[in-house]
């Protein structure tokens, strides 16, 4: 199971939802790190949810994203207990489109009875198909779901893209291979410090020759 995935599966989900945008076709309306104004004031048990100001949502903490990423979505679906890579997919499918919707469509997928709720049947079930058959599954259901809503041809690259990547990084996680980290910038080392100039060896013995003829000049004149 993948006890440890949140926090990944967190800075995985956050990188397609970015900041704060309001865009007059999105149904969600004000939204920030993938957070409505609505969920917002459901969080904060603000009633009536358009009491809330535009301006709190701008003001969103990602500390407080996480709160309710983790009870709202991560919780939902129950991704402590879904197999590694498979948590993330069903993670962000909920992000995008409603736990209930998520957990159905993988729930199909596994031939067991439609619920919306994942228990012991249900994981004994996605258990028996492997994580890698329903990641690739549920991703592919997942984009011809929204290829069918009206808003595809508004926001539809951006989700084809983010389904893609969520395939690609889910199916990584459940081979229990490393996600790729940042490259390292290399950094030049600093030059080292030029020596200080050496006098060359006949300047040192012209030196000492005119110190001893000084001396002698100096011994004859008294």
């Amino acid at each position: 199971m993948a006890r440890d995935n949140f926090a990944a599966s967190l800075e995985a989900v956050l990188k397609h939802e970015g900041g704060y945008a309001d865009h007059p076709s999105d149904p969600g309306g004000a939204t920030n790190m993938g957070i409505t104004r609505k969920t917002l004031a459901d969080w904060r048990r603000i009633v009536p949810w358009t009491s809330l100001p535009k301006s709190a949502v701008k003001a969103l903490t990602k500390g407080e994203a996480g709160q309710i990423y983790k009870a709202r979505y991560w919780d939902a679906v129950r991704g402590d207990a879904l197999p590694a890579g498979l948590d993330l997919a069903v993670f962000d499918f909920a992000v995008n489109s409603g736990p209930d919707r998520a957990i159905r469509m993988l729930q199909a997928i596994a031939g067991v009875a439609v619920d919306g709720a994942i228990g012991p049947i249900s994981l004994r079930a996605i258990e028996r198909i492997g994580a890698t058959a329903a990641i690739n599954e549920l991703c592919s259901q997942r984009l011809a779901f929204l290829q069918r809503l009206s808003t595809w041809p508004v926001f539809g690259k951006g989700w084809g893209r983010r389904v893609a990547d969520v395939r690609a990084l889910a199916l990584q996680l459940a081979a229990g291979k490393p996600t790729e980290q940042p490259r390292p910038v290399p950094v030049p080392k600093s030059p080292p410090d030029k020596p200080a100039p050496q006098a060359s060896r006949g300047a040192i013995i012209f030196i000492l020759l005119a110190a001893a003829l000084a001396a002698a000049f100096f011994f004859v004149s008294r």
